[in-house]
């Protein structure tokens, strides 16, 4: 199992060891223990599963005073799934991360409290499984436009993206008055 760390600080791309043989596959998508020594020792409290048709995207979504970190996989077909760094002051502000998840590939991406999250379907349909370290709390929730210019995300778009009436409507960065703030982890300078 292979932890691999991105240049955005919490954000990991994990690529599990995937046992194949005649009859199919078996993996581990969670161990607590190996995830633990990987650098994500955050407690999972909520498992989530959606499935969406090609062209779906999905997002930017996050919680502002209850932040979810989420561990997203792909269990069928395959996505574009990212990260973006919101958390006001941090040094990273408004950079990215993707990637390309799929059934396939089994690899999976942690997205930590305080970044926003999103997906973009790339195969006839996907289903997209995440835990995550806090309950859901609509009344918390907050969403970015997914084409916000400040973030400037490269979206493998096969067209116009399919959205949600809530993602179609998300204001830009520039024109939320609050957003997560940026707290160091303390082995990183200040």
């Amino acid at each position: 199992m292979e932890f691999r760390k991105t240049a955005l600080e919490g954000v990991l791309v994990i690529e599990p060891d995937v046992f194949r043989d005649a009859r199919g596959f078996f993996l581990e998508t969670y161990h607590l223990e190996r995830y633990r020594r990987g650098g994500l020792a955050e407690a999972f409290v909520q498992d989530n599963h959606s499935r969406s048709i090609h062209g779906t995207l999905r997002g930017l979504h996050a919680q502002l005073r209850r932040p979810q970190g989420k561990l997203v996989r792909a269990v069928a077909g395959e996505v574009f799934d990212l990260a973006a760094d919101v958390r006001r002051g941090s040094p990273t502000f408004g950079r990215w991360h993707g990637e390309v998840l799929s059934a396939d590939n089994f690899r999976q991406l942690y997205v930590p409290p305080g970044f926003v999250h999103g997906f973009y379907v790339l195969s006839e349909n996907a289903e997209v499984e995440y835990k995550v370290t806090g309950f859901f709390d609509r009344d918390d929730e907050f969403v970015v436009a997914w084409d916000d210019p400040h973030l400037a995300i490269e979206w493998p778009l096969a067209g116009a993206p399919l959205l949600s009436e809530r993602d179609a409507a998300a204001p830009r960065l520039a024109d939320l008055a609050e957003l997560p703030p940026y707290e160091p982890s303390p082995d990183q300078p200040r």
